[in-house]
């Protein structure tokens, strides 16, 4: 097989099995928090909540607009990884992982109308989110790093 066919097959690969985890972990979290198994310690808690925006409930009610936003970056990340024949593996996972947490949201979004939200921070004082919000933050900030690292060569 080529190296762009490998590449392209490993993100797709990551893509779905990240995505899935979030969708399935949403969902598994979701239904033991509303049916009243709740957790909690000194670092976090399980606390379901509606989030009708985007980050730190930005764009409040912008449902179709966040839609929309979020097919175009992620067919702009998947036309990135498909077109670029230099890119690192390293590289093409974060992006997976970055799709996934977009895509995870998305899908919320068109399903329920909003973003299901659970985890709460108790040793500071930071708005609830998923697991979906976790994969887009790491996406983003490994890229950054990765860029800089190669920026730097």
């Amino acid at each position: 097989m080529k190296a762009t066919v490998i590449k392209y097959l490993f993100f797709i690969l990551c893509f779905i099995f990240w995505l899935f985890l979030a969708l399935f972990a949403s969902q598994l979290i979701v239904d033991s928090v509303t049916s009243g198994h709740n957790y909690s310690n000194a670092v976090f808690s399980l606390t379901y909540l509606k989030n009708s925006g985007a980050a730190f409930s930005l764009l409040e009610n912008a449902r179709e607009f966040l839609i929309i936003i979020s097919i175009v970056a992620t067919t702009l990340l998947c036309l990135y990884v498909h077109n670029n024949k230099s890119i690192h593996l390293i590289s093409t996972s974060f992006i997976a992982l970055l799709c996934a947490g977009i895509m995870a949201n998305c899908h919320e979004r068109i399903i329920y109308g909003y973003v299901r939200d659970y985890i709460h921070l108790n040793f500071m004082s930071f708005p609830v989110f998923n697991l979906a919000d976790v994969f887009i933050t790491i996406g983003v900030v490994a890229l950054i790093i990765i860029l800089f690292i190669y920026k730097g060569r």
